[in-house]
């Protein structure tokens, strides 16, 4: 018989994982409410008329397709196979997919419920999504995203605030990090001044790969790109632009004074920082031009999170798009949002042993089980407890003490209580501490007391 399994780039998670992970999924969403951040969902699937075109070709390969139910091939006719046109095939025989991303099911979110929204709308959806992606360390064919976006508004508030929310999560979660910050009207400023406009995105395409593939390999691609080597020399200190967000503002200032859309950006940049000085922000926050988040559809700010104490890519990005509707015929709605990376600050959080230690216990405490009247004895202190908020449980059979010794252990359960005739009779529980293996007497009535002071 064959052994069951599970599709490559996929994963099952174990309770200690899952309770790993929603610390991680708890955490975010505690910090999204706090700024007022309301959760949606979206179906898994949606119809690929909403999603095909919305990813470029690389993405459009990228969709699983979902055959239609029933008898899907009788549209079809045999000439539709044997011309090998897998796609115009695939187009016939599925009308959904699983969804992609978060952002393009939002999109269609707003512009099919935009009568009951009311904007500035700020939402949060954190849900998995789906790519036919080969599957490799730390890619996933499944993933979950951590989504907040502000849709409807222009203020350079909702930039400021993503930053707080930022700070604020990684704060909570104990893990040092940097904040860099862009703008992409300074790569479009960029562009313009060095004559090549019409290349902005080969070149921010090749400095994005700056820090992975270093400086000589970057203007190698560029003049891959037909870029002139003028260009390229004018770019030179534009990349490697160094010293304080204040002096580098400074310096871009003069660089872009030529260039209208390049000074919005940096105007942009200083209104955001400036903003940021009145606040306790914990983590460094950085300006960084050679961060350009490589998507397209960015207007205004990007913003990028490296974790410092870890080598590993980004663990939270985004950026500010002027027309994330326009796509499903609502122009003109402007959005800023983040994503928070939930696999890669996972990762994190185990490689520096940063998780809670309570964090995978799901149970406190376990009484064990000595028989029929022991259990009678025991069920109303069980919902007494439980009523409190602590997480209880009796060991359905009388099994050997040793096996339900194991079960405790090997449920990392901190406390184990016994009851048995002598406790019975002084209304009393022995309370044994699984890590330090100490036990003590403590009353019946004042099991919670004792159990809140350890």
């Amino acid at each position: 018989m064959q052994k069951p399994s599970i599709p490559k780039g996929t994963r099952d998670f174990s309770p200690e994982e899952m309770a790993k992970r929603n610390y991680i999924f708890d955490t975010i969403k505690e910090v999204y409410r706090l700024y007022g951040f309301r959760q949606i969902e979206t179906p898994a699937m949606e119809n690929l008329s909403t999603l095909m075109g919305k990813y470029g070709e690389e993405g459009d390969k990228l969709l699983f397709k979902i055959l239609n139910s029933g008898d899907f091939l009788s549209s079809m006719h045999a000439d539709d196979v044997t011309e090998g046109n897998s796609a115009k095939t695939a187009n016939k025989i599925s009308e959904k997919g699983l969804r992609y991303d978060l952002t393009v099911p939002f999109a269609r979110y707003v512009v099919m419920h935009r009568n009951e929204i009311s904007f500035p709308f700020k939402r949060f959806q954190i849900q998995p999504v789906w790519r036919a992606d080969r599957p490799q360390k730390g890619r996933y064919r499944e993933f979950f995203q951590c989504d907040a976006d502000v849709v409807g508004s222009d203020s350079l508030l909702n930039e400021v605030e993503l930053i707080q929310i930022i700070d604020e999560v990684f704060r909570r979660l104990n893990i040092r990090v940097s904040i860099k910050l862009n703008n992409r009207k300074i790569l479009s400023g960029i562009a313009e001044i060095i004559g090549e406009a019409d290349k902005i995105t080969d070149i921010t395409v090749a400095i994005d790969k700056l820090d992975k593939i270093g400086l000589e390999k970057v203007n190698e691609e560029l003049l891959s790109k037909n870029i002139s080597q003028e260009a390229i020399d004018k770019l030179q200190p534009i990349i490697l632009l160094s010293g304080t967000n204040r002096e580098k503002i400074a310096t871009l200032k003069t660089i872009l004074s030529a260039s209208e859309i390049g000074l919005k950006g940096v105007e942009e940049l200083e209104f955001i920082l400036n903003k940021i000085d009145l606040l306790n922000i914990g983590c460094d926050l950085e300006l960084d031009l050679t961060l350009a988040r490589g998507l397209n559809y960015y207007t205004g700010a990007i913003i990028e999170v490296k974790a410092l104490d870890v080598e590993i890519g980004s663990i939270t990005g985004g950026g500010r798009y002027d027309n994330l509707t326009g796509i499903f015929g609502l122009p003109g709605v402007s959005g800023v949002g983040i994503s928070f990376g939930a696999d890669r600050i996972y990762d994190v959080l185990n490689q520096l042993n940063l998780f809670p230690e309570n964090s995978t216990h799901a149970t406190d405490i376990l009484f064990v089980n000595f028989g029929d009247a022991e259990e009678s004895y025991i069920l109303p202190l069980l919902a007494q407890l439980r009523s409190k908020g602590i997480c209880a449980e009796l060991y359905p059979e009388a099994a050997k003490m040793k096996k339900q010794m194991s079960y405790a252990n090997n449920n990392n359960i901190p406390f184990v209580a016994l009851v048995g005739e002598n406790e019975m009779k002084e209304g009393k529980i022995t309370l044994k501490n699984m890590k330090t293996g100490e036990q003590k007497l403590v009353s019946g009535e004042t099991i919670f007391e004792s159990f809140l002071k350890e």
